[in-house]
């Protein structure tokens, strides 16, 4: 089958405006967050607000990095794990980074020091969804090559994260795309356990959460949030930060976000809908969660009233961003 260029550019632009919707209230309660989505998003009054001191439009660290990850695949040819530590390290040093988190950050700074990307990664038990909100382009690069696609998000990811749950849920966000790109009818129950046969390997609790999530995902997102907002959550997990809705924990923020594409398959805003309602972080659930729906869906199925709002502090807008992914989809092609 050959894959069509719009879900490659639906990928990337359903994750950046994912991750702009989000950004408006990242961190907000779920109270707020759910006003958002029924007073804004669904009155059909999104764009009207951004987040001081940016425009609606800019999107953050999330797809500044998925972006990043698809810049260094065209220059490459191919997924070169140097090429992108130096192009995570130039971010930061730049100061263009937008959102941060504490353990990207960290790692940042270890490559910036002369660290090399194998040994950057913030160890454990620091697992933060830094290495999966990023990873949806290598399901682009590697959709017909399930090895080479599990060892390039495991790579991507360890350059900032070592925990090996992080690693789980870079090689769950990159499957997702990779499944969604073979064009079949979604079934939520086999989705789900082919992702959880791709990360058994790397990490098992979380291969059995995606099970879990099976029976979740017939909840409405008032019930299945008390379920995945705990998921995976061990005494060891560190976070600064106290956290209503969705923490930036991988595993609750990646089962948040493949529950709100299974919700709705077929649908981009009721999938961005769900990632953002309950409150949290939400410009990464949404990011996630619409890179997996713009890759199923494709550019089409998306929004188009709202794309030239996209901006990262005034470039790399819905124009540029296209032509990346295109150029990644042409140069895929050619290596089939």
């Amino acid at each position: 089958m050959i894959q069509r260029k719009e879900q490659f550019t639906g990928c990337l632009i359903g994750q950046c405006l994912g991750d702009a919707l989000g950004f408006v209230v990242e961190g907000y309660s779920p109270a707020a967050c759910k006003r958002y989505v029924e007073d804004i998003l669904k009155a059909g009054r999104a764009g009207e607000f951004g987040r001081f001191p940016f425009p609606f439009g800019q999107y953050s660290d999330d797809s500044q990095l998925a972006r990043e990850l698809l810049q260094s695949y065209v220059a490459c040819k191919s997924f070169d794990p140097y090429d992108y530590a130096e192009r995570i390290k130039a971010i930061f040093l730049e100061r263009r980074i937008v959102g941060w988190g504490y353990s990207t950050k960290e790692a940042a700074l270890r490559l910036i020091h002369g660290v090399p990307w194998q040994e950057s990664g913030t160890p454990a038990p620091f697992a933060g969804n830094g290495s999966a909100m990023r990873a949806a382009p290598i399901g682009l690069f590697f959709f017909d090559n399930t090895q080479l696609m599990i060892q390039a998000a495991y790579s991507q990811g360890c350059i900032t994260h070592k925990d090996s749950r992080c690693s789980a849920g870079a090689v769950a966000i990159s499957g997702a795309v990779a499944l969604v790109l073979q064009g079949k009818q979604i079934n939520p129950d086999s989705f789900l356990s082919s992702l959880s046969d791709l990360v058994k390997l790397i990490e098992p609790t979380f291969s059995a959460e995606l099970i879990r999530l099976i029976k979740w995902i017939s909840m409405p997102p008032d019930k299945a949030i008390d379920f995945i907002s705990q998921a995976g959550i061990e005494s060891d997990y560190l976070d600064e930060d106290e956290w209503q809705g969705i923490s930036p924990f991988v595993v609750s923020s990646v089962l948040w976000s493949l529950y709100s594409f299974l919700r709705a398959p077929d649908d981009y805003w009721e999938t961005i809908y769900t990632a953002i309602e309950v409150g949290g972080d939400v410009d990464t659930t949404a990011a996630m969660a619409g890179a997996i729906s713009g890759s199923y869906l494709g550019l089409n199925a998306i929004p188009s009233n709202l794309f030239h709002h996209l901006t990262d502090r005034g470039t790399w807008r819905f124009d540029e961003l296209v032509e990346l992914a295109t150029q990644c989809y042409e140069i895929k092609m050619k290596q089939i």
